[in-house]
């Protein structure tokens, strides 16, 4: 239905969504968990997931402990996430807790470093669904800076469907 209204020109929108309902829409737990808010939702279109990055985070410890830089793959990560909340918001009830699997991450670029204190604001635009596999691309911008930025596709599976090719 939200497909629908995209299509025709009328555009759903939803308020913020909190980390408590992330947590319901989807599996992801700390420390995995890597959006703390998603804003600006407009269905089968694009969000925005919000992450508070802290000193705190347990991959600094090794990333690098004098010089701390949130790893590029949980950037990724991230866009990930909001792009599983933009699912199952789309999809509705029925499609939360489902997994999603990367089957492609294409055109990965970094453009800065994220550090402890930055808020990154991780701007999520779907490209294409087909069936249960959706195409997005994401931007990860701190204070307005674009700090990293990739194309990316995932399927959709319920918990007890295998992924193909063993993902």
């Amino acid at each position: 239905m939200a497909g629908e209204a995209a299509a025709a020109g009328t555009t759903r929108t939803m308020g913020h969504i909190d980390i408590v309902r992330i947590m319901e829409m989807i599996p992801h737990r700390y420390p995995f968990l890597m959006i703390d808010r998603v804003e600006d939702l407009v269905l089968d279109v694009s969000a925005v997931g919000i992450k508070n990055v802290s000193i705190n985070e347990q991959y600094f410890q090794g990333h690098f402990p004098t010089s701390p830089v949130m790893p590029g793959v949980l950037v990724i990560e991230a866009m990930a996430q909001t792009a599983a909340v933009l699912v199952v918001a789309t999809l509705g009830p029925d499609a939360e807790g489902k997994l999603v699997y990367f089957m492609l991450v294409d055109s990965a670029r970094f453009r800065r470093p994220i550090v402890p204190g930055d808020q990154v604001h991780v701007h999520v635009s779907k490209l294409r669904r087909r069936k249960n596999v959706w195409k997005f691309r994401a931007e990860a911008l701190v204070d307005g800076q674009l700090a990293a930025e990739a194309t990316y596709a995932a399927m959709i599976l319920d918990r007890n469907e295998d992924a193909p090719g063993g993902i």
